[in-house]
């Protein structure tokens, strides 16, 4: 079978993918850059292309510290003057003495046997530390010996570079990118074509962020995550980490409305981990800072179990009146239920658990033990039903079929890089209100099953196999879509696709399991529970959304025969 034909990549493509980022991030946020920032971009152009590339080729890399014995780049052609040049112009600098607070680095990218001939040893220390293992070494090295004669040792034996300009770097492509989970080689594998991303005009592209100030906060969250997960795996004890956190808390400054979402994700992360540390006084305090999910039903949880009662029904309802998901909503009535069901010694049951026990049940063979959805889906196909596995898959391709050009509308100002997989608003509030008018008027113009079935057949063939975070490309995806066009109500398509808009996040999740259908016209939507499932709230969201729009829809119970 023929596969693809292979791409080559230029010589030289990752530096003409660094210059991209600097044009384009000099374009949006010229404004906005310290002089710093500025100074390195105009040094960096004045540099030989030779010297830009060894200095791209070290910022795509791991680590700031590099070995020059072990460079080698064919498209460099005088590799020595290039790293002369860096040197000369303060893009790199020679291991020293002063980079001691940078030790553990430096010595980190020889290997145990190099440093043990390396390093300055006497035979009584070197023995013990045979058996050691290379952090040990490391450390060890650090605490007992001389830094500078360290380094006099290893540098006699090759030459050592550090890079410079690395904050520099960082906040450019941090001012690209946006986040930090992301980096060049988003560009590689777009130009390999591993992923075709939706094309956009460079010119409606627009900045993320509109001041010093956005930036500095949003990325002094992301560094703070990336200092919590760092405390964590070096296993701190929680309370130091509990301690740190507060300590952070009280001097990070009032963040932009833009560092919100991540600092309350933030919260939420390290309260989860206080409460698994078993610290509910610490996880409480944390969970205290935010208001959003799940931060207020832990605290309800905790405040119950300290015996808080009051405190914890009053948070309750407040849940109540405004609940951020379904999780909120039913959590709310049902944990309220429960702390008054056991003051008046009564037994209250989850909304999930009553809406379950009151479904049908089905009898299916012990053999569809490990599929169960796959059991019930034969027994539709032997009661003249057909019947297709949907949960989530064709919702969410339908909305995203349906609304693909109003998603990836570069007018809305939610596009800022030519590599999104989603617009920057697309899990927040404003998606929907920055798209209500459009979305309505797509729904309006789609008037019958036919124009439904256009439209997305033709969206279908025109976007196959570009990106899009709701669409995953598969032979069978349209058959479904037009599946559940043909089932439904044109007043319904559009009531459930504007309600998965209100929420992305939590709307395109929880869809029943199965789709079953007959000649006749009979359908219906299964959710498919084994003895030992549970009901999730967003299923049941989706659940009694449907019924009250007259979608026809259960739950079936399988006991096993």
């Amino acid at each position: 079978m023929l596969g693809r034909p292979k791409i080559l990549l230029t010589p030289r493509y990752y530096l003409d993918n660094f210059r991209y980022v600097l044009d384009l991030v000099k374009r949006l946020y010229s404004p906005i850059l310290n002089e710093a920032e500025g100074d390195f971009m105009r040094r960096f152009t004045d540099l030989s292309l030779d010297a830009q590339c060894l200095f791209v080729r070290f910022s795509n890399r791991k680590g700031l510290f590099f070995r020059v014995n072990k460079l080698h780049y064919d498209e460099i052609t005088d590799l020595p003057a290039a790293l002369g040049e860096l040197l000369a112009n303060g893009f790199a600098e020679r291991l020293s003495a002063h980079h001691e607070v940078m030790g553990s680095e430096a010595l980190g990218i020889f290997t145990k046997p190099e440093l043990l001939t390396l390093l300055p040893l006497e035979p009584e220390e070197l023995k013990p530390l045979k058996s050691q293992k290379k952090e040990d070494v490391v450390a060890y090295a650090l605490h007992e010996l001389d830094f500078g004669e360290i380094v006099t040792s290893l540098t006699t034996f090759e030459t050592v570079v550090k890079l410079r300009f690395e904050a520099e770097v960082i906040m450019v492509k941090y001012l690209f990118f946006g986040n930090r989970g992301s980096d060049m080689t988003e560009f590689v594998i777009r130009d390999l074509g591993m992923i075709n991303f939706e094309r956009h005009d460079d010119s409606k592209m627009t900045a993320r962020f509109r001041s010093r100030k956005e930036v500095e906060d949003k990325l002094l969250i992301s560094l703070t995550n990336e200092e919590f997960y760092d405390l964590k795996t070096a296993e701190t004890p929680a309370e130091d980490i509990y301690n740190w956190f507060l300590n952070w808390n009280e001097t990070r400054p009032d963040l932009s409305e833009i560092a919100i979402p991540g600092y309350q994700r933030l919260v939420c992360k390290v309260g989860g981990f206080l409460e698994r540390q078993k610290l509910p006084d610490q996880a409480l305090a944390v969970y205290e800072l935010s208001d959003r999910v799940p931060a207020r039903e832990r605290r309800v949880r905790l405040l119950f179990k300290n015996g808080s009662v009051d405190e914890a029904l009053a948070l309750c309802d407040e849940i109540a009146v405004t609940p951020q998901n379904a999780e909120e909503r039913y959590f709310a009535t049902d944990f309220r239920d429960k702390i008054l069901g056991l003051s008046e010694k009564k037994r209250s049951r989850k909304a999930t658990t009553r809406f379950l026990s009151d479904a049908e049940s089905v009898n299916i063979p012990a053999a569809y033990r490990h599929h169960v959805e796959a059991g019930v889906m034969n027994y539709y196909l032997e009661a003249d039903f057909d019947a297709a596995f949907t949960e989530n898959y064709p919702w969410r391709g339908l909305f995203g079929l349906v609304f693909w050009d109003i998603i990836y509308d570069a007018n809305v100002s939610a596009i800022h890089h030519p590599l999104q997989r989603a617009p920057s608003d697309f899990y927040l509030p404003d998606f929907y209100l920055r798209r209500e008018a459009l979305m309505r008027n797509r729904l309006t113009e789609l008037e019958t099953h036919d124009d439904w079935r256009r439209h997305v057949g033709r969206t279908y063939n025109a976007k196959y196999g570009i990106t899009n975070v709701l669409v995953d490309w598969n032979d069978e995806l349209l058959n479904l879509v037009n599946q559940i066009i043909a089932v439904l109500d044109v007043s319904q398509l559009r009531l459930i696709l504007l309600e998965m808009a209100r929420n992305v996040r939590e709307h395109t999740r929880g869809f029943p399991d199965l789709l079953i259908w007959n000649e006749a016209g009979n359908y219906g939507f299964v959710e498919v529970k084994s003895p030992t499932d549970h009901l999730g709230p967003q299923q049941l969201h989706w659940l009694q959304f449907f019924q009250t729009i007259g979608v026809r829809a259960k739950v079936v119970r399988v006991i096993w025969e």
